[in-house]
């Protein structure tokens, strides 16, 4: 029999059971998912509300919901994340991408607008390789993921966002040649497998855990990322990094000679999030370049 639930009803229902299961944002989720399955913007929720759900529709809806309940992250369920202002399609392949690693970009700009060549390591779903090829317009971004699943993930953004990004499957840069890059960018895995037990359900039990864990003490995949890029790069290139939390000391410690020009970006929340380095040897650097915003150099 078809069910008689109009959208409002359908919504509210949605909220009480989503916070029931004290799921974060229950509104906002209920809102989320009862427009993926209705396939239409938030605004018509508020503008139909007494239009009834089709009897796929109310099957849909409900088949989400209980998928938030049991813990899958919003994003997989609706197989998209906004990042920079655009549309990334996500699966358990890659993680989700965060709002923080935006910061990534913005040091990336900020530091070395002039780069011509780069380099994301770890792409995941391609966001920060398809986004600095989109807003930085003279540079020509290679991606690499040790994936193959994440990369074809990251394939499918960078045709969606029509932004024109190769990419490799490889550990790190293993797969690039020396001294070819102008920048590296990375957002490494770099949670401690100590705190596995304590992270959130739905990270730990759902996103990819290559993605996730640095190793023991969560910084051990820099230990190897920084002379790969010191390899990579060209005398006088930047690597900028995404940082863990309470990572920024030892990370620092392993930027000594060549590296130079040391810039730490905070986020919102004041926590140290992204360290920038120049790359120095075999040529005199450039001198320090006064960056605006929250980048300070320690």
């Amino acid at each position: 029999m078809k069910p008689e639930i109009p959208v409002r009803e359908a919504l509210l229902q949605g909220v009480k059971l989503l916070g029931d299961a004290r799921v974060p944002e229950p509104r906002l989720t209920a809102e989320v998912l009862l427009c993926h399955a209705l396939h239409r913007e938030r605004s018509y929720l508020y503008g139909h509300p007494e239009q009834l759900l089709s009897e796929l529709e109310w099957i849909h809806y409900g088949r989400y919901l209980d998928e938030r309940m049991r813990g899958k992250p919003t994003q997989y369920i609706t197989k998209v994340q906004e990042f920079y202002g655009r549309p990334f399609r996500v699966s358990p392949a890659v993680l989700i991408p965060r709002p923080e690693t935006e910061h990534v970009i913005e040091a990336a700009m900020k530091v070395a607008p002039a780069a011509r060549q780069v380099l994301d390591i770890g792409t995941g779903s391609g966001a920060i390789a398809v986004t600095l090829a989109l807003e930085m317009r003279y540079a020509a971004v290679t991606g690499t993921d040790i994936s193959p699943a994440a990369l074809a993930v990251a394939r499918q953004n960078a045709e969606a966002n029509r932004a024109s990004v190769p990419f490799a499957a490889c550990d790190l840069g293993s797969a690039i040649a020396a001294r070819c890059m102008d920048l590296v960018v990375s957002n490494p895995p770099y949670v401690p497998l100590e705190d596995k037990s304590t992270i959130q359900v739905e990270v730990r039990d759902h996103e990819p855990e290559v993605a996730l864990y640095g190793g023991p003490k969560g910084t051990e995949t820099y230990q190897r990322l920084i002379p790969d890029a010191a390899r990579i790069l060209k005398p006088g290139g930047w690597l900028v990094m995404e940082l863990g939390y309470r990572s920024l000391d030892a990370v620092r410690a392993m930027l000594g000679a060549p590296w130079g020009a040391i810039e730490v970006t905070a986020d919102l929340a004041g926590w140290p999030r992204v360290i920038a380095a120049q790359y120095r040897s075999g040529t005199a650097p450039r001198d320090p370049i006064d960056v605006p915003g929250n980048l300070t150099r320690p």
